[in-house]
């Protein structure tokens, strides 16, 4: 949306006469409609906002009374520094902080012994740690176990998400608006009339002309971006509620990550800066601070800690950013592309390995308004002159940069190297490849999940390809010191954020679907079950070349980084040869996993006793694991807690066999958020299962699933896997005969 920048104080700064008489009066009256629209948003988007905190007030309080029931009374002392006598309130029954805090000044006057001074002082002390506490608890949406209270918040929720990254926009423009025109359109009043104008003192007229020119300029401008349409666009959204209530959890579950950001932004949760903020020196944090984010060509909103990554990449030009794995890395990179285009910048470049390529592909067309051209595949040479002439961010693979042409003029505004830790060896061919181009670029932003501090040799490697002058002061003593320390000393190049320091206000469950495209081997077999009508043999098609299955790949990367975090996982697939083939690409020589570290399978044949027996051992096991399971015999019955990284190998056609093996992880004592990976392959029998569950059938299964039919029964509610095999088998047969 355009800006509503000010205007000079004259018309003839502007070389225009100022407009008199009826023409101000048109004016006048289109700058009430505009400053009625920015109003009416303010206000539309002030009840939207305060209906969000009225929703979750009694949520938050009723989890602070559970935590100040928890906390003894004698805990008052502490805030008094031991100047509270309470011998006198805990005789009369007040156990717990939460008694006190509930009581009044009256109640507690009542105990014999206790005067006004005590009262006080015990009611003040109280009310200090209800707030401290009140700064800590987060409230959790329970989508399996809805309730009245969580209901209104989804509701409420609802309507900031329906409108959208665009909102923002909308408002900052109303907000500009509402202030500009609420000085123009009085002051403009008595250029509206030649008469009036003749009878008002000369400073008033000069006054009203000058804001009757600056008027005409903004509502000109305002008409050609069609301002007030959007404005006015804006309020509709934040006015629409859902069809129904089971609309609204059905888009909860499917944009869970959106609701709890608009959450967190409006409950103002407090967390731990420094940590957010990955514990960097007051210097380099002023820095990031001081760097501003713009969102023109971003579609998606931040969290704090995201726009301080993003920050982070673009006021420090080359670095590393390692936050763990589910915080958001790609975002910010593509928050960052975003911010650099606005800038004028027309080309960027992301580097990654295959296995993730289009999900970066997909990531930027969906969180921000720039091209992207994956440069792979036969036409990778055509695309990547496309790119030079045209622009946008291409995307590359380690294995095809080295095959591209060196940048001449065609620099890219943005160097972005995912999964860096692939050229820790500076040796291998990706390496030296990477090298060249970040020598080229200005800018440069690498991202691992890898914990850099516990490998300084490898982080030694990339500082040397982005700030080489800081490789000196990398030293072993400073990890061994502890990763606060590391970070610190390595502050101008790394950037590093743990789950448990930033996710307080962060979905227990974070879903991420891994798109893959089929290699050719995978291709072949996967055509081969569509021409034979095999629907089982399409599912597990994209596993019938190990050595070169995409989806192994990306499996392998994703217990890899789950390793590096000493996190468990439990993969889940239909199939039990799918199992027995992702078994033996964890135990490929390349891996650093010991055979020992992985569990199962779990399947239909294994005894309910052993099945116990691998579960127990994949929880005692010290640190990281990988238990097997096939999902209809490891989705039910087991507490597979330990875990908080889940990956289907594929889709299932019936939609509650996921939510039952998901919630095997994701339950009661679970003290991590459970990451949810969907392995799935592009232009496939995945695409065409997800777009028909995602549908209405979805919302049956959503509503099915919560009724006590659904939970006795819950092979009543889903699709008949029949009927849906014949639909995807006759569409993808027809889909393969169009390409010959």
């Amino acid at each position: 949306m355009a800006k509503v920048e000010g205007a000079p104080s004259t018309g003839e700064a502007y070389g225009v006469a100022p407009p008199v008489g009826r023409r101000v009066r048109d004016l006048h009256t289109q700058g009430v409609r505009l400053y009625d629209a920015a109003r009416t948003l303010r206000a539309d988007h002030a009840r939207a906002l305060e209906a969000v905190r009225s929703a979750l007030k009694p949520l938050r309080d009723d989890l602070v009374a559970q935590e100040l029931e928890s906390i003894p009374v004698s805990r008052l002392k502490d805030v008094t520094e031991g100047r509270l006598r309470l011998s006198a309130i805990e005789a009369a029954g007040f156990g717990s902080v939460r008694a006190v805090h509930d009581a009044s000044r009256f109640d507690l006057r009542q105990i014999p012994g206790v005067g006004a001074q005590t009262a006080d002082q015990a009611l003040a002390a109280a009310r200090q740690i209800a707030r401290a506490v009140q700064e800590t608890v987060s409230v959790r949406i329970d989508v399996d176990h809805p309730e009245p209270r969580t209901a209104a918040l989804v509701l409420a929720l609802y309507r900031l998400v329906e409108a959208g990254p665009e909102l923002r926009r909308c408002l900052d423009t109303a907000d500009r608006l509402h202030d500009r025109l609420g000085e123009l359109l009085p002051a403009v009043l008595p250029a509206t009339g030649r008469l009036r104008l003749a009878l008002s003192g000369r400073h008033r007229r000069e006054a009203a002309l000058a804001a009757a020119v600056e008027l005409r300029a903004l509502t000109t401008e305002a008409a050609r971006t069609d301002v007030r349409l959007l404005l006015t666009q804006a309020s509709a959204d934040l006015l629409r509620e859902p069809a129904s209530e089971i609309e609204a959890w059905v888009d909860f579950e499917l944009r869970s990550a959106e609701y709890y950001s608009q959450l967190a932004e409006v409950s103002a949760h407090r967390t731990d800066t420094a940590a957010a903020e990955g514990f960097l020196p007051a210097e380099v944090a002023e820095r990031v601070h001081a760097q501003p984010l713009d969102d023109t060509h971003r579609r998606v909103s931040l969290r704090g800690y995201q726009s301080f990554g993003a920050r982070f990449a673009l006021a420090q030009r080359r670095v590393v950013l390692g936050d763990e794995m589910g915080l958001g890395k790609t975002i910010q990179a593509v928050a960052a592309l975003a911010h650099l285009a606005a800038e004028g910048h027309a080309h960027f470049l992301v580097v990654c390995p295959a296995s993730v390529l289009i999900n970066w592909t997909r990531e930027i067309r969906s969180r921000s308004t720039l091209r992207a051209l994956p440069v792979h595949g036969p036409e990778r040479q055509d695309t990547y002159a496309e790119w030079r002439e045209r622009g946008g961010v291409a995307v590359t693979t380690f294995d095809v940069l080295h095959t591209l042409p060196e940048p001449d003029g065609t620099r890219p505004g943005l160097l972005v190297v995912d999964e860096a830790h692939y050229v820790k060896n500076p040796d291998t061919r990706r390496a030296k490849s990477v090298e060249v181009w970040t020598r080229r670029c200005d800018r440069v932003l690498f991202l691992t999940g890898t914990p850099m501090e516990n490998r300084v040799e490898e982080f030694r490697t990339l500082v040397r390809y982005l700030q080489p002058e800081l490789v000196p002061v990398i030293r072993d003593s400073d990890a061994v010191a502890g990763p606060h320390t590391f970070r610190k000393a390595v502050a101008p190049a790394y950037l590093r954020r743990n789950q448990q320091d930033v996710l307080t206000e962060l979905p227990a469950l974070l879903h991420v679907d891994e798109w893959e495209e089929f290699s050719a081997a995978d291709e072949d077999a996967y055509r081969a079950a569509v021409a034979a009508g095999n629907f089982m043999a399409m599912r597990r098609a994209a596993y019938a070349d190990p050595e070169k299955s995409a989806k192994l790949q990306r499996l392998w990367e994703l217990v890899g980084e789950a390793e590096v975090n000493g996190l468990k996982v439990v993969v889940f697939s239909y199939f039990r040869d799918v199992l027995e083939k992702v078994r033996g690409a964890l135990a490929h020589p390349q891996d650093d996993l010991l055979g020992k570290s992985v569990f199962g399978p779990i399947s239909g044949s294994v005894p309910a006793a052993r099945r116990q027996r691998l579960v127990d051992d994949f929880t005692a096991a010290e640190g990281h694991a990988v238990l097997l399971c096939q999902i209809e015999a490891g989705g039910v019955g087991l507490n597979l807690q330990a875990a908080s990284v889940v990956v289907l190998c594929e889709p299932q056609v019936k939609p509650t066999l996921e939510h039952q093996a998901v919630a095997r992880a994701h339950r009661m004592g679970q003290v991590r958020p459970v990451q949810v990976h969907r392995l799935l392959a592009t232009d496939s029998v995945d695409d065409r299962l997800l777009h028909i569950l995602e549908s209405k059938t979805r919302l049956f299964d959503a509503y099915a699933r919560r009724s006590d039919t659904a939970e006795a029964t819950p092979d009543a509610v889903d699709v008949s896997d029949d009927g849906l095999a014949r639909r995807i088998v006759e569409e993808e047969q027809r889909r393969l005969a169009g390409q010959l």
